[in-house]
């Protein structure tokens, strides 16, 4: 089925600092425009964000802050890339809960007088979430072809997770039987606490996942920030990620 256009639509995807809404910047965008006569245009800026790019978003998307550190700013391109935009409808994958919020954010701080009201968005990820759910239900019907008839009881809800687990295992040849493989290969981030506020680097060290100093060595932040452990432990983190944090400052206590 054809796409049914009556004004222009935008695709866009960003890079960003990071994943929190109201404080990461973009770092690259890029826009591919479908006029209504099916024409398309496509259009990247690379931005410098004027902040630090996150450990974590460096892993994801390969920029680093030395690849941008020589780019204007998102405020030197703003014009332009609203005028891109102006009058079309936009779209994305999971571009409603973070591309477009973060993209609003960054053309107010450049004090672009933008106009969404109107637009319509459509967000590729929800339908594709819609269509093909990913929960425990849709699990046990696609390995299983089995109904999960008793959703949310706990115990149901069990017995299939092992029924998945097994059917997954017969189903993926290059899944290995083995548990320490299945934890490492669940695990997506090498974490340290559960809360995934730490995690260990190449190096096997802890370094921070959150927060100004992500990525760097949380001893030896402990070492040349000395409140910054205090000003954990009296922030709103789990009791577990504190313990661990309390560890570090132990050892770094210990080595002197």
């Amino acid at each position: 089925m054809k796409i049914k256009l009556n004004r222009p639509i935008c695709f866009f995807d960003l890079e960003t600092t990071g994943g929190n809404v109201g404080k990461d910047r973009i770092v690259e965008i890029a826009i591919l425009r479908v006029d209504v006569d099916k024409k398309e245009s496509k259009r990247v800026w690379r931005v410098n964000p004027e902040m630090e790019i996150s450990f974590q978003a460096i892993e994801v998307h390969g920029i680093t802050n030395e690849m941008i550190e020589n780019e204007p700013n998102f405020a030197h391109y703003s014009n332009e890339i609203y005028q891109f935009l102006k009058g079309c409808d936009l779209a994305g994958f999971n571009s409603i809960r973070f591309d477009i919020p973060i993209l609003v954010e960054e053309l107010i701080r450049a004090n672009v007088e933008f106009d969404f009201t109107q637009i319509r968005m459509i967000d590729s990820q929800v339908i594709y979430h819609k269509k093909e759910p990913r929960n425990l239900s849709a699990a046990l019907q696609f390995y299983c072809n089995k109904e999960l008839k008793n959703a949310h009881s706990a115990m149901d809800d069990t017995i299939a997770t092992y029924e998945v687990f097994k059917a997954q295992i017969e189903k993926y040849d290059d899944l290995e039987s083995d548990m320490d493989f299945l934890n490492k290969y669940s695990n997506r981030y090498n974490n340290l606490d559960f809360a995934g506020k730490i995690r260990i680097d190449n190096d096997d060290d802890a370094i921070f996942a959150f927060g100004k100093y992500t990525g760097q060595k949380v001893v030896e932040v402990f070492r040349k920030d000395k409140g910054y452990y205090s000003w954990i432990m009296k922030g709103d983190f789990p009791e577990y990620t504190k313990k661990i944090f309390t560890k570090l400052q132990l050892s770094l206590i210990n080595s002197k």
